[in-house]
Parts: C-alpha cells; structure tokens; sequence
C-alpha cells in the first residue's frame, strides 16, 4: 500500500474548546490534544463530539494547523473532513494530507436524503479525484442515526473495488453489531472502527481495528489499553468496567457532558462551553454526574498538569 499505514488502535473524536464568545481556543485544544497522545489515544479531530459541524472550514484548517505547528504527531491524527458540499470536503481533506495526517474521516453528504449508492459513490469518488494525492488515506464515517444517509455494504465494496489503496477503513457509529461483524467477514484488511467502546472487545476479537468513541475524551488510558490486551485474561473485567462508564455518561448529553468533566478534573471551567444549539449541563445534571464519576473513583491522570497554562 502506498502512503501512511493503515491506523489503529483509540482515537478520541476530540472535543473542540471555545472562549466566552465562543470562537475556538486553540491553545487549549493543543494541550489536550497532548495530553490523550499521552495516554496512547489517537486525535480524530472534527468529529460529531469536537462539534465539527458547528465550525466553518476556515477554523478547521486554524485549528489543525495550530497543532501541526506545536510539534503534534500527524501520523495519530484522523480529522474529519466530510461536509455537505464536495469544494469543502476537497479543502479540509487535501489539507490534512498536505500535512501528513495519518487519515481522514469522510461523512457522506448529509443534507439530501433518500440519495442512492451511484449519488454517494459520485460524491467520494469526486473528493478523491480532485484531491488526487496518493497519501489520501479516507475512513468512511457511517453515523446513520444523525446524518441520516446510511453507507451501505454494497457502497463500501464497490469503492474499494475502484480506490483499494484509498478507501481503507470506517467508522461504524450505528450501534448495530450485525453490521460491524458483517464488514469485518465481507472486507477482509478493511479497518473498522466501532464508534463506541462497549463493543471494543467483541470487535477486536473478530479483526477489528480499535474505536473512535466520545468517552477517549475523558477515559482514554482505559479505552487504549485494552485494545492493545484484548487478548489478556482481564480483558472481559476490563470491557465491563469502560461498560459502565459509558453507560452512566449516557444518561447525561454527551457533548456537554465530556467538557463538564474535562472542567472538573483539569480545574478549568472555561471547558463548559459549547456553540448553540447546544447547551450546557444544568448544576443539576452536573452534580449529578460529578458524583456518579466520584462513586467510580474515575480520574483523570496528568490532565490538569496538561492543562496548565
């Protein structure tokens, strides 16, 4: 295969900080981006938990570039750069590959419904035509509960068919395990990432590549370890304990909820902040989850050092 490698192993779709008047804080995104490398967590930047469909191309590139410039690993970055319109899409991703990101992930075009496998494999296949960068590794990104325009079976193989040094993997956010187990036996080498870690194990186990999950934000050792021991006596003790903490953080909106925790154990309440339509966690719901995390004895290890200015 020419290019990067294929990827593996934990990304954390990172969360994106903003200032009181919500632009985003590059500064503080570089230092957490730091500390998850730290913890063995590869950076999927501007996906669904980074709010990436709430910041203009302009600040995507602001942002990957301030990372870039502060000597962070290309190869562990995997930022998404699918958007609704293809110019769009071309710029952020010839960007990344421009500066040697390891992978992209592409949602498909979102805002059409009910379009065909021809409309979404016209849609990747232009991308990577005028792109035209043999270095372009694209992750698909299948998030039909959101995007509302599923990748199907059939789309995946007909474009490995056409770009198999290309298109070398996915992000399987559905929850459906019968489709994750049905790409990892149909695509054989394909990288499939679940795009959450309660079925990191299961996964593993059946040649999966690792996950992209919205808690690598706040859990990222745990995540990271036991895709790298999946084969270890523990590893079922380990699946259930990151099960649980899932599941708790589930009952909270995710989003909010990861930067109330990121506030909470690195001392800076400035991480609150999420770009409307979002809201922040009610004291409520804050306290509540704070206590949860408490009963857990969760922490978060060398993030508040991370974090100091």
């Amino acid at each position: 295969m020419s290019g990067p490698e294929k990827m593996s192993g934990v990304l954390s779709p990172v969360v994106t900080p903003f200032n009181a008047d919500l632009s985003a804080d590059a500064g503080r995104l570089v230092r957490q981006c730091r500390w998850l490398l730290s913890q063995n967590c590869g950076l999927a930047i501007f996906g669904t938990n980074s709010e990436a469909n709430s910041l203009s191309a302009e600040e995507k590139i602001d942002l990957l570039d301030a990372l870039v410039d502060a000597g962070l690993d290309t190869g562990r970055m995997m930022p998404g750069t699918g958007a609704c319109a293809i110019p769009d899409t071309v710029r952020l991703t010839s960007h990344a590959v421009k500066l040697g990101c390891g992978g992209v992930l592409m949602l498909p075009p979102f805002y059409y419904k009910g379009v065909s496998d021809e409309g979404l494999f016209r849609g990747y296949s232009e991308v990577i035509q005028r792109v035209g960068d043999s270095n372009l590794k694209v992750y698909l990104y299948h998030f039909p509960q959101v995007s509302q325009v599923p990748i199907s079976l059939d789309l995946i193989e007909r474009l490995l068919k056409e770009y198999p040094d290309t298109v070398v993997g996915i992000k399987d956010s559905s929850g459906d395990w019968s489709n994750m187990e049905a790409m990892l036996k149909r695509f054989p080498g394909f990288a499939m990432f679940p795009g959450n870690e309660t079925v990191l194990l299961k996964s593993m186990q059946n040649g999966g590549a690792g996950c992209i999950s919205a808690t690598a934000n706040i859990n990222p050792g745990a995540i990271a370890a036991l895709a790298a021991n999946w084969q270890s006596p523990d590893a079922q003790a380990m699946q259930d304990k990151m099960n649980d903490l899932r599941q708790m953080m589930q009952q909270f909106p995710m989003i909010p909820a990861l930067k109330a925790a990121i506030a909470h154990y690195s001392g800076d309440t400035d991480w609150e902040y999420v770009r409307p339509p979002l809201v922040e966690l009610t004291l409520e719901q804050k306290t509540e989850m704070l206590a949860e995390l408490d009963k857990r004895g969760f922490a978060m290890p060398g993030l508040a050092e991370a974090q100091a200015v």
